[in-house]
């Protein structure tokens, strides 16, 4: 059964290109126009990830975003010409899985869309995740991290990041929304809280901590763990 992709994209190019290139790559597509057309064939077609445009005639994409994360969990990637780091945190914090700017690169654009929906599918068994080299190791069950083989201690708030982050590979984590999960609701502001544990994460468990592989920052968004 084919994968099916939500395009919600008023301009008419951006549109056809989308289309054209997800149905060589064998993805079932729809295509909405307008923010209603989206909920609508949201509720009605259930696909299995949304890129979503912010600059829709009707409504704004945040609004969207909303009324889909009211019933839903499918994965939204907001595609969007906004640059400032205000549009793509609010984006994340209402819900959004990933944000990529326009213009883009298709791979890119077909790697996040890859990427999200691995994360929608979970294996239910994966208790652990490992990287790519084989160098670190995350248990998730036993909460324990080995670097080469070797066990790693982590306070309970640096475990809490790292559990949030490996749980959810390669999805972009906004700001707001891990520092609410670790440390609660009154602390969704506290930027520099998540500065000192990131750094002190990367500090244990990057082989180059000032050049991370693991654990990326998107400036101004959040981080993202790239096993």
């Amino acid at each position: 059964m084919s994968t099916t992709v939500l395009i919600v994209e008023d301009d008419p190019q951006i549109a056809r290109a989308l289309l054209v290139n997800l149905r060589a790559r064998g993805y079932r597509t729809l295509h909405a126009a307008t923010g209603l057309q989206c909920l609508q064939l949201a509720a009605d077609a259930h696909p299995d990830v949304i890129l979503l445009d912010l600059g829709l005639p009707d409504l704004e994409g945040g609004d969207v975003i909303d009324g889909i994360r009211g019933w839903s969990t499918v994965p939204i990637i907001v595609v969007s010409a906004r640059h400032d780091s205000h549009s793509k945190v609010d984006a994340l914090d209402r819900g959004a899985d990933d944000f990529v700017t326009k213009p883009f690169a298709m791979d890119e654009l077909l790697a996040r869309l890859r990427a999200a929906l691995r994360r929608a599918l979970p294996d239910p068994g994966q208790a652990v995740v490992e990287t790519t080299d084989g160098r670190l190791r995350i248990d998730l069950s036993s909460h324990s991290v080995t670097v080469q083989g070797e066990a790693v201690r982590l306070t309970r708030l640096e475990w809490r990041v790292l559990e949030v982050l490996a749980s959810n590979p390669h999805r972009l984590i906004g700001r707001s929304e891990l520092l609410t999960t670790v440390w609660g609701p009154e602390y969704g502001e506290e930027a520099n809280y998540l500065r000192v544990y990131m750094s002190q994460l990367r500090t244990k468990l990057e082989p180059e901590p000032s050049n991370p592989r693991y654990f990326l920052t998107e400036l101004g968004m959040g981080y993202r763990f790239t096993p």
